[in-house]
């Protein structure tokens, strides 16, 4: 099916002033975003390398982070569970959480984990340098069942209207805690939104709203898949049968994104876009679907302008967030 032309003016202000009202709840792997900069004008004596000399430093949220960062520009009241380093990287990424008023009192800090950095280098306007710092194992048992229950607890006294999985591969969702969190949110009716990794990806039964991108169904259901409306649906299928989920939307890259509930199938493609950086797009897909989705309920509309979002950030360098009133705009001139 075509997707649906976009609903009045009024329609769409009404549901971007809803969005002020909602509570988020964002479940994942945080990461802090380095970026060093500098001048580079020769190479070391030392090794075949460049020299940077670095004249400027900034650190952005990533991952989980960055999707709570999305949701509170969206409007929303929104509080972040993780767990991450007792180091003065975490301080650091508490710190800017708390510069965008995201609640932190859901972020464990542990001393047998590391928060996990990606620096940058960036010389002449171009990345020379990627340095990770990381703990990719899944959570210790004592860690685990702590923050299950700090995130059940949560729940149960802040009875949020969505929660939001964001899966980067960082050991945090484990199948348990995925497990518990899922059927403590079906028992209490809170929406739930995943964004996937591989590791974990069939472990979200009962979701309701899942995000793949193009390369992680294809390696989760061991095909390649056409982008086309037949074999997308097929896609869907697959992943109902094991997942039962309400919603597959699927990110396509540059041919767009796909969406479908039941038998209403959308595939949608991308607008035209200035390309400075991707990074960061995927999060802010995930954040403006399951926030304009809960709203409206309308799969093509919300799918469409969350596809607008994400060709919005990434006209941007580095991992940004969306501007809530340039995304507003945007949808008012797609009549």
């Amino acid at each position: 099916m075509k997707s649906k032309s976009f609903p009045p003016a009024k329609t769409i202000q009404s549901w971007f002033s809803q969005l002020n009202r909602l509570k988020v709840f964002v479940v994942g792997d945080v990461m802090l975003d380095n970026y060093w900069y500098g001048a580079s004008d020769r190479i070391s004596p030392e090794a075949p390398v460049p020299i940077v000399q670095i004249t400027k430093k900034e650190s952005r949220l990533g991952g989980a982070a960055n999707v709570a960062v999305n949701c509170k520009a969206m409007g929303a009241d929104v509080f972040l569970m993780s767990v991450c380093g007792a180091d003065a990287d975490a301080k650091t990424l508490l710190r800017l959480c708390e510069s965008f008023n995201i609640h932190t009192s859901g972020i464990v800090q542990s001393k047998k984990r590391k928060t996990t950095t990606k620096t940058r280098i960036i010389a002449r306007h171009q990345q020379t340098l990627r340095l990770d710092e990381e703990e990719s194992s899944y959570l210790q048992t004592n860690d685990e069942h702590h923050f299950i229950d700090v995130c059940l607890r949560a729940i149960q006294i802040e009875a949020p209207d969505i929660l939001i999985f964001e899966d980067y591969n960082k050991g945090l969702l484990t199948p348990l805690v995925i497990e518990k969190i899922i059927g403590h949110c079906k028992t209490v009716g809170v929406f739930i939104a995943v964004d996937p990794k591989f590791d974990s990806f069939f472990s979200y039964v009962g979701c309701d709203l899942f995000k793949p991108n193009l390369k992680e169904i294809q390696e989760a259901l061991g095909t390649r898949i056409e982008i086309n409306l037949k074999h997308l649906k097929q896609c869907h299928e697959a992943l109902h049968q094991r997942l039962k989920n309400e919603v597959s939307f699927v990110t396509l890259s540059e041919h767009g994104v796909f969406v479908q509930r039941e038998k209403e199938a959308f595939l949608i493609p991308a607008h035209p876009r200035s390309i400075a950086d991707v990074s960061g797009a995927g999060d802010t897909v995930i954040s403006v679907m399951s926030l304009i989705y809960f709203i409206s309920r309308d799969i093509s509309i919300s799918a469409s302008i969350a596809n607008l979002a994400g060709g919005l950030v990434c006209e941007q360098p580095g991992v940004v967030s969306i501007n809530k009133k340039s995304l507003l705009a945007e949808c008012l001139s797609q009549h």
